[in-house]
């Protein structure tokens, strides 16, 4: 760490190489990022390794399958046991990437701009020619797109080679692969997922990470705390003084809402899909006023940011 600004000023008069001062916006916000993926490798790693635990589940269940479909009632034609069998699992692997990638993207955003003060690396990073502003949507792109990108990524490759594998399966037990194909449609699957996440986890819950980046710039210990008491708080009380409920129907429609970004039939799955509305969607209020509230948390905890003292 020590000689980094001893590298940093000999760039800034070595020939050929530019100034930091001259360091464009665009650049300053790609190393930025950078930043955060090489401080924060929990970022990548935790999706990997959850892939790779759900992998190796699914190895053995698919040694397991031959016998389950023949264990499963005779009524039941063995295309239709072998689709049974095998279309949960890529729901299951969507799922979990989802969780994982959630609980990644809480746990960072309430680190980020708190950690830089604890541990006191943010007087060498506010040394550098980065804006406060571009420092904080740096850290808000990590919940917001690389996150989701990751996990768009990995639920595309897993659901390749898990067909490809299921689809080997299928052929050494004389059932026919073509159905599989067909109703799993990789492409169709791959961009119903891609849609989910942009609409719901990331213009949907925009206003949620940047509630807890605002609360990592705010708070100077026990992030966690002040990020989670005062809305239970509030619920508490409205609940004891109104015996009404409305801030904390409020609070799960912001975690579970955005149903107006697609329509579910009964049958209808993750996995299968439903009828993409994004218009009905974009139409919604509340889409706009939580980006909105998004907006606002990330001006404030930039403003934060830049008079907050270390720790």
């Amino acid at each position: 760490m020590s000689s980094t600004p001893d590298a940093v000023s000999q760039a800034s008069v070595s020939p050929g190489v530019a100034s930091p001062a001259a360091l464009a916006p665009t650049r300053a916000f790609y190393w930025s990022v950078r930043r955060e993926l090489w401080e924060y490798r929990s970022i990548y790693w935790a999706p990997l390794i959850a892939t790779a635990v759900f992998f190796s589940g699914f190895l053995i269940y698919l040694a397991m399958l031959p016998r389950h479909m023949r264990e499963m009632p005779a009524l039941i034609p063995p295309q239709a046991r072998a689709l049974q069998a095998l279309l949960h699992p890529y729901e299951v692997v969507e799922g979990l990437l989802m969780v994982v990638g959630m609980f990644v993207g809480v746990i960072y955003c309430l680190d980020a701009l708190n950690g830089e003060r604890r541990d006191r690396s943010i007087l060498f990073w506010k040394s550098l020619p980065v804006s406060d502003l571009t420092t904080v949507f740096a850290k808000a792109s990590i919940p917001l797109v690389v996150l989701p990108a990751l996990v768009v990524g990995l639920s595309v490759v897993t659901h390749f080679v898990m067909l490809v594998l299921s689809s080997l399966v299928l052929a050494g037990s004389g059932l026919p692969v073509a159905p599989l194909w067909s109703e799993v449609s990789f492409v169709h699957n791959s961009f119903g997922l891609f849609y989910h996440l942009l609409t719901i986890h990331v213009l949907w819950h925009a206003p949620i990470y940047c509630w807890f980046l605002l609360i990592s710039a705010w708070a100077r210990r026990a992030a966690y705390l002040w990020a989670f008491l005062p809305p239970i708080a509030i619920g508490v009380l409205e609940k004891m003084i109104f015996n009404t409920a409305h801030f904390a129907n409020f609070v799960m429609y912001r975690l579970a809402g955005g149903t107006e970004a697609m329509s579910m039939g009964p049958a209808s799955s993750a996995l299968l899909g439903g009828h993409l509305t994004p218009l009905r969607f974009l139409g919604t209020p509340g889409l706009w006023l939580g980006l909105l509230f998004a907006a606002g948390c990330l001006f404030a905890a930039a403003q934060l940011r830049r008079y907050r003292d270390p720790m």
